[in-house]
């Protein structure tokens, strides 16, 4: 037993050097990367997200490698962390979202890019008008945040863009930030996902690896695991298909494909009933205010009751969100047989969210997903 853990902990050393090198050193810019992986969406982005992107260091923006984009609802005065930083362009974009009273840190492990977002917390605080910093950087591991100095329930949000993949340990990955959430927080998070579980060819490949497809867990292992580390069941965001425009390695992956998907996990007990419930959205959130697409399975238009399960309801009255919605139990009356709650497709896999909703592969830009940089 004490062998085996050792060949884990050397070949996890080893993956963490080789994931240092290839962030810090052989990637320079977003176009060096060989696949779309960790390209963003070319969905339209809200004026008060592209604006707040807009604002954000043009080296920072350089040297952002994430897959997705990271932005929760609710986030005024929160406290959150951000797992894989990188060069710190999620967190000086929530930094302006969150307000001065909230605060974000981000831990990475590749001091190249820490030092790149350290260089220009200045800058943005500035930008932004804060009278003190309401950011910091952690030169650390993701699976290690107890040595981070990072204490338990100490966050609303856990976020992370294109970073779980790359750690050799995702148990310990959700684990930790299982542990450092408040009671009622959320782990909201954009990765990469496999199709079926891949072969040691592909997660042995180094550039793989570094391309984020070869740590890329099966989806189905992330509900087992988010499940059995105590989240509630996973919550699909978005789904969109990554292409890989390099011969060498369409010929090692095969027939496996991987998916940019975005999930949300909650903090909170699982509910000991069946009982459904009628919520209402009483609007207000910004960027929000009329209709809140909490998910793939679940849209909320201001003032109109939608009928939920029971654990939706505990979502909406235990996290962050209770203030925005009017919660009510249906009783013990059963739905009608026409009841859309019932005849509504619950969709958990993001293949099938790619397949059904016909989603394009994301397109390289060279300005990111902001546009054009303007000022604040």
């Amino acid at each position: 037993m004490l062998t085996s853990f050792r060949c884990f902990a050397v070949a996890a050393e080893q993956i963490h050097r080789e994931v240092q090198d290839y962030y810090g050193k052989e990637l320079t810019k977003t176009e060096d990367l060989k696949t779309n992986a960790c390209m963003t969406s070319t969905k339209p982005l809200a004026p008060f997200i592209k604006e707040a992107l807009q604002c954000v260091h043009e080296e920072v923006s350089a040297k952002y490698y994430g897959c997705g984009l990271v932005v929760p609802e609710c986030l005024e005065d929160c406290w959150i962390l951000d797992l894989g930083s990188g060069s710190g362009r999620d967190c000086y974009m929530l930094s302006k979202l969150i307000g001065e009273n909230g605060h974000i840190t981000g831990i990475d492990m590749t001091e190249n890019q820490v030092e790149v977002a350290k260089k220009h917390i200045n800058y943005h605080m500035n930008k932004f008008g804060y009278q003190k910093p309401n950011v910091n950087f952690i030169h650390g591991c993701i699976e290690k945040l107890d040595e981070a100095g990072l204490k338990d329930e100490s966050f609303d949000i856990v976020i992370s863009n294109c970073v779980v993949n790359l750690s050799p340990d995702k148990r310990a990955v959700l684990q930790g930030a299982y542990r450092v959430l408040k009671m009622g927080g959320e782990m909201y998070f954009s990765d990469v996902y496999a199709s079926h579980d891949l072969p040691e060819v592909i997660r042995k490949h180094r550039v793989l690896w570094g391309e984020c497809l070869g740590g890329a867990l099966w989806w189905k292992d992330l509900y087992k695991i988010a499940e059995e580390v105590g989240f509630l069941p996973p919550r699909l965001v978005t789904a969109s298909l990554i292409t890989i425009d390099n011969k060498e390695l369409e010929s090692v992956v095969g027939d496996c494909q991987f998916v940019s998907a975005t999930f949300r996990l909650f903090k909170i007990p699982k509910p000991g009933s069946t009982q459904h419930y009628e919520a209402i959205y009483q609007g207000g959130i910004p960027g929000h205010e009329k209709e809140l697409e909490f998910d793939v399975n679940d849209k909320f238009k201001q003032g109109e009751v939608v009928e939920v399960d029971a654990e939706m309801a505990a979502i909406l009255q235990k996290s962050r969100f209770s203030g925005k919605f009017l919660i009510h139990p249906v009783g013990q009356k059963k739905p009608a047989s026409s009841s859309c709650w019932r005849q509504k497709e619950k969709i958990i896999d993001p293949f099938r969210l790619v397949e059904k909703m016909e989603v394009k592969a994301p397109v390289r830009s060279s300005s990111g997903c902001c546009g054009s940089k303007e000022c604040c």
